[in-house]
């Protein structure tokens, strides 16, 4: 367990990455201005905030009502797959037989399933884009969370048995502690998920106000900084996702070598 840093050390650990990052953005900028690049190829990004500060109010609607999705999806595929994982642990036969269901699904596109989930809930339905989520989200946290619950050590088991000890126990006392980081790096994996496939299913249909919709339509009427700005508000939703759950994992595990 790490004691707690001071403003200064973590400016210190984060400079690197906020120095690329400063960099790439005045980079950017140069470059389409040196080089004229028209703006529907690649705004610049002073032209992009700009487009930011003026559609701020549309832009933040349809990223809460797309971010509302993905966090239902999320939590649910999650949860739901975390469940799977604790009644078939036990069972090779079941895990092995899930297994190939689970590589098939999730090597099949999102642009495959967003057309049969509209056609079941209809396109402006948020549970269409929800299903989505709820089904890309569902393998990864199911077959992270059985590693978790079976790669536990021989010796922790024999110790647990010797003290003749309930199953119960055992997956109390050693298999959910040791599921824990595995569960949580499906968790860091299915937040920037959950986004993605809530954005691409409402590509095929849904509510002007959905983040996804409004993407599509401010490109096809050709207004490429109101789009790149809805990008970074998604973006930034995402990063905002990925590192809530980062702090979650190091608040619930501080123990673990993961968190530093």
């Amino acid at each position: 367990m790490t004691m707690a840093q001071s403003p200064a050390q973590t400016l210190a650990r984060y400079a690197p990455q906020i120095t690329v990052f400063v960099a790439v953005v005045i980079a950017w900028e140069v470059i389409v201005r040196a080089l004229n690049i028209p703006r529907f190829l690649l705004p610049a990004p002073s032209v992009i905030v700009a487009a930011l500060i003026a559609t701020f109010g549309t832009v933040i609607e349809s990223a809460w009502y797309t971010l509302r999705n993905a966090l239902l999806g999320f939590l649910i595929g999650c949860g739901a797959g975390i469940a799977v994982a604790l009644a078939t642990a036990r069972w090779a036969t079941v895990r092995e037989g899930l297994l190939p269901v689970a590589i098939a699904v999730n090597s099949i596109p999102i642009i495959a399933f967003a057309p049969i989930t509209n056609n079941w809930f209809g396109s402006n339905n948020p549970l269409s884009k929800v299903a989505i989520v709820v089904l890309i989200t569902f393998f990864p946290t199911m077959i992270n969370t059985v590693r978790g619950l079976t790669l536990v050590e021989p010796a922790k088991l024999e110790l647990m048995r010797s003290y003749a000890v309930s199953e119960l126990v055992v997956l109390t006392k050693v298999r959910i502690p040791n599921a824990l980081p595995y569960v949580f790096n499906a968790f860091k994996v299915c937040s920037a998920l959950s986004l993605i496939g809530a954005i691409v299913a409402e590509y095929f249909g849904g509510p002007r106000k959905s983040l996804g919709v409004y993407i599509l339509q401010e490109a096809q009427l050709f207004r490429f900084d109101n789009a790149w700005a809805a990008i970074i508000i998604a973006s930034v939703l995402g990063i905002a996702f990925y590192l809530v759950v980062l702090a979650a994992e190091r608040k619930l595990i501080p123990w673990h070598v993961s968190v530093d």
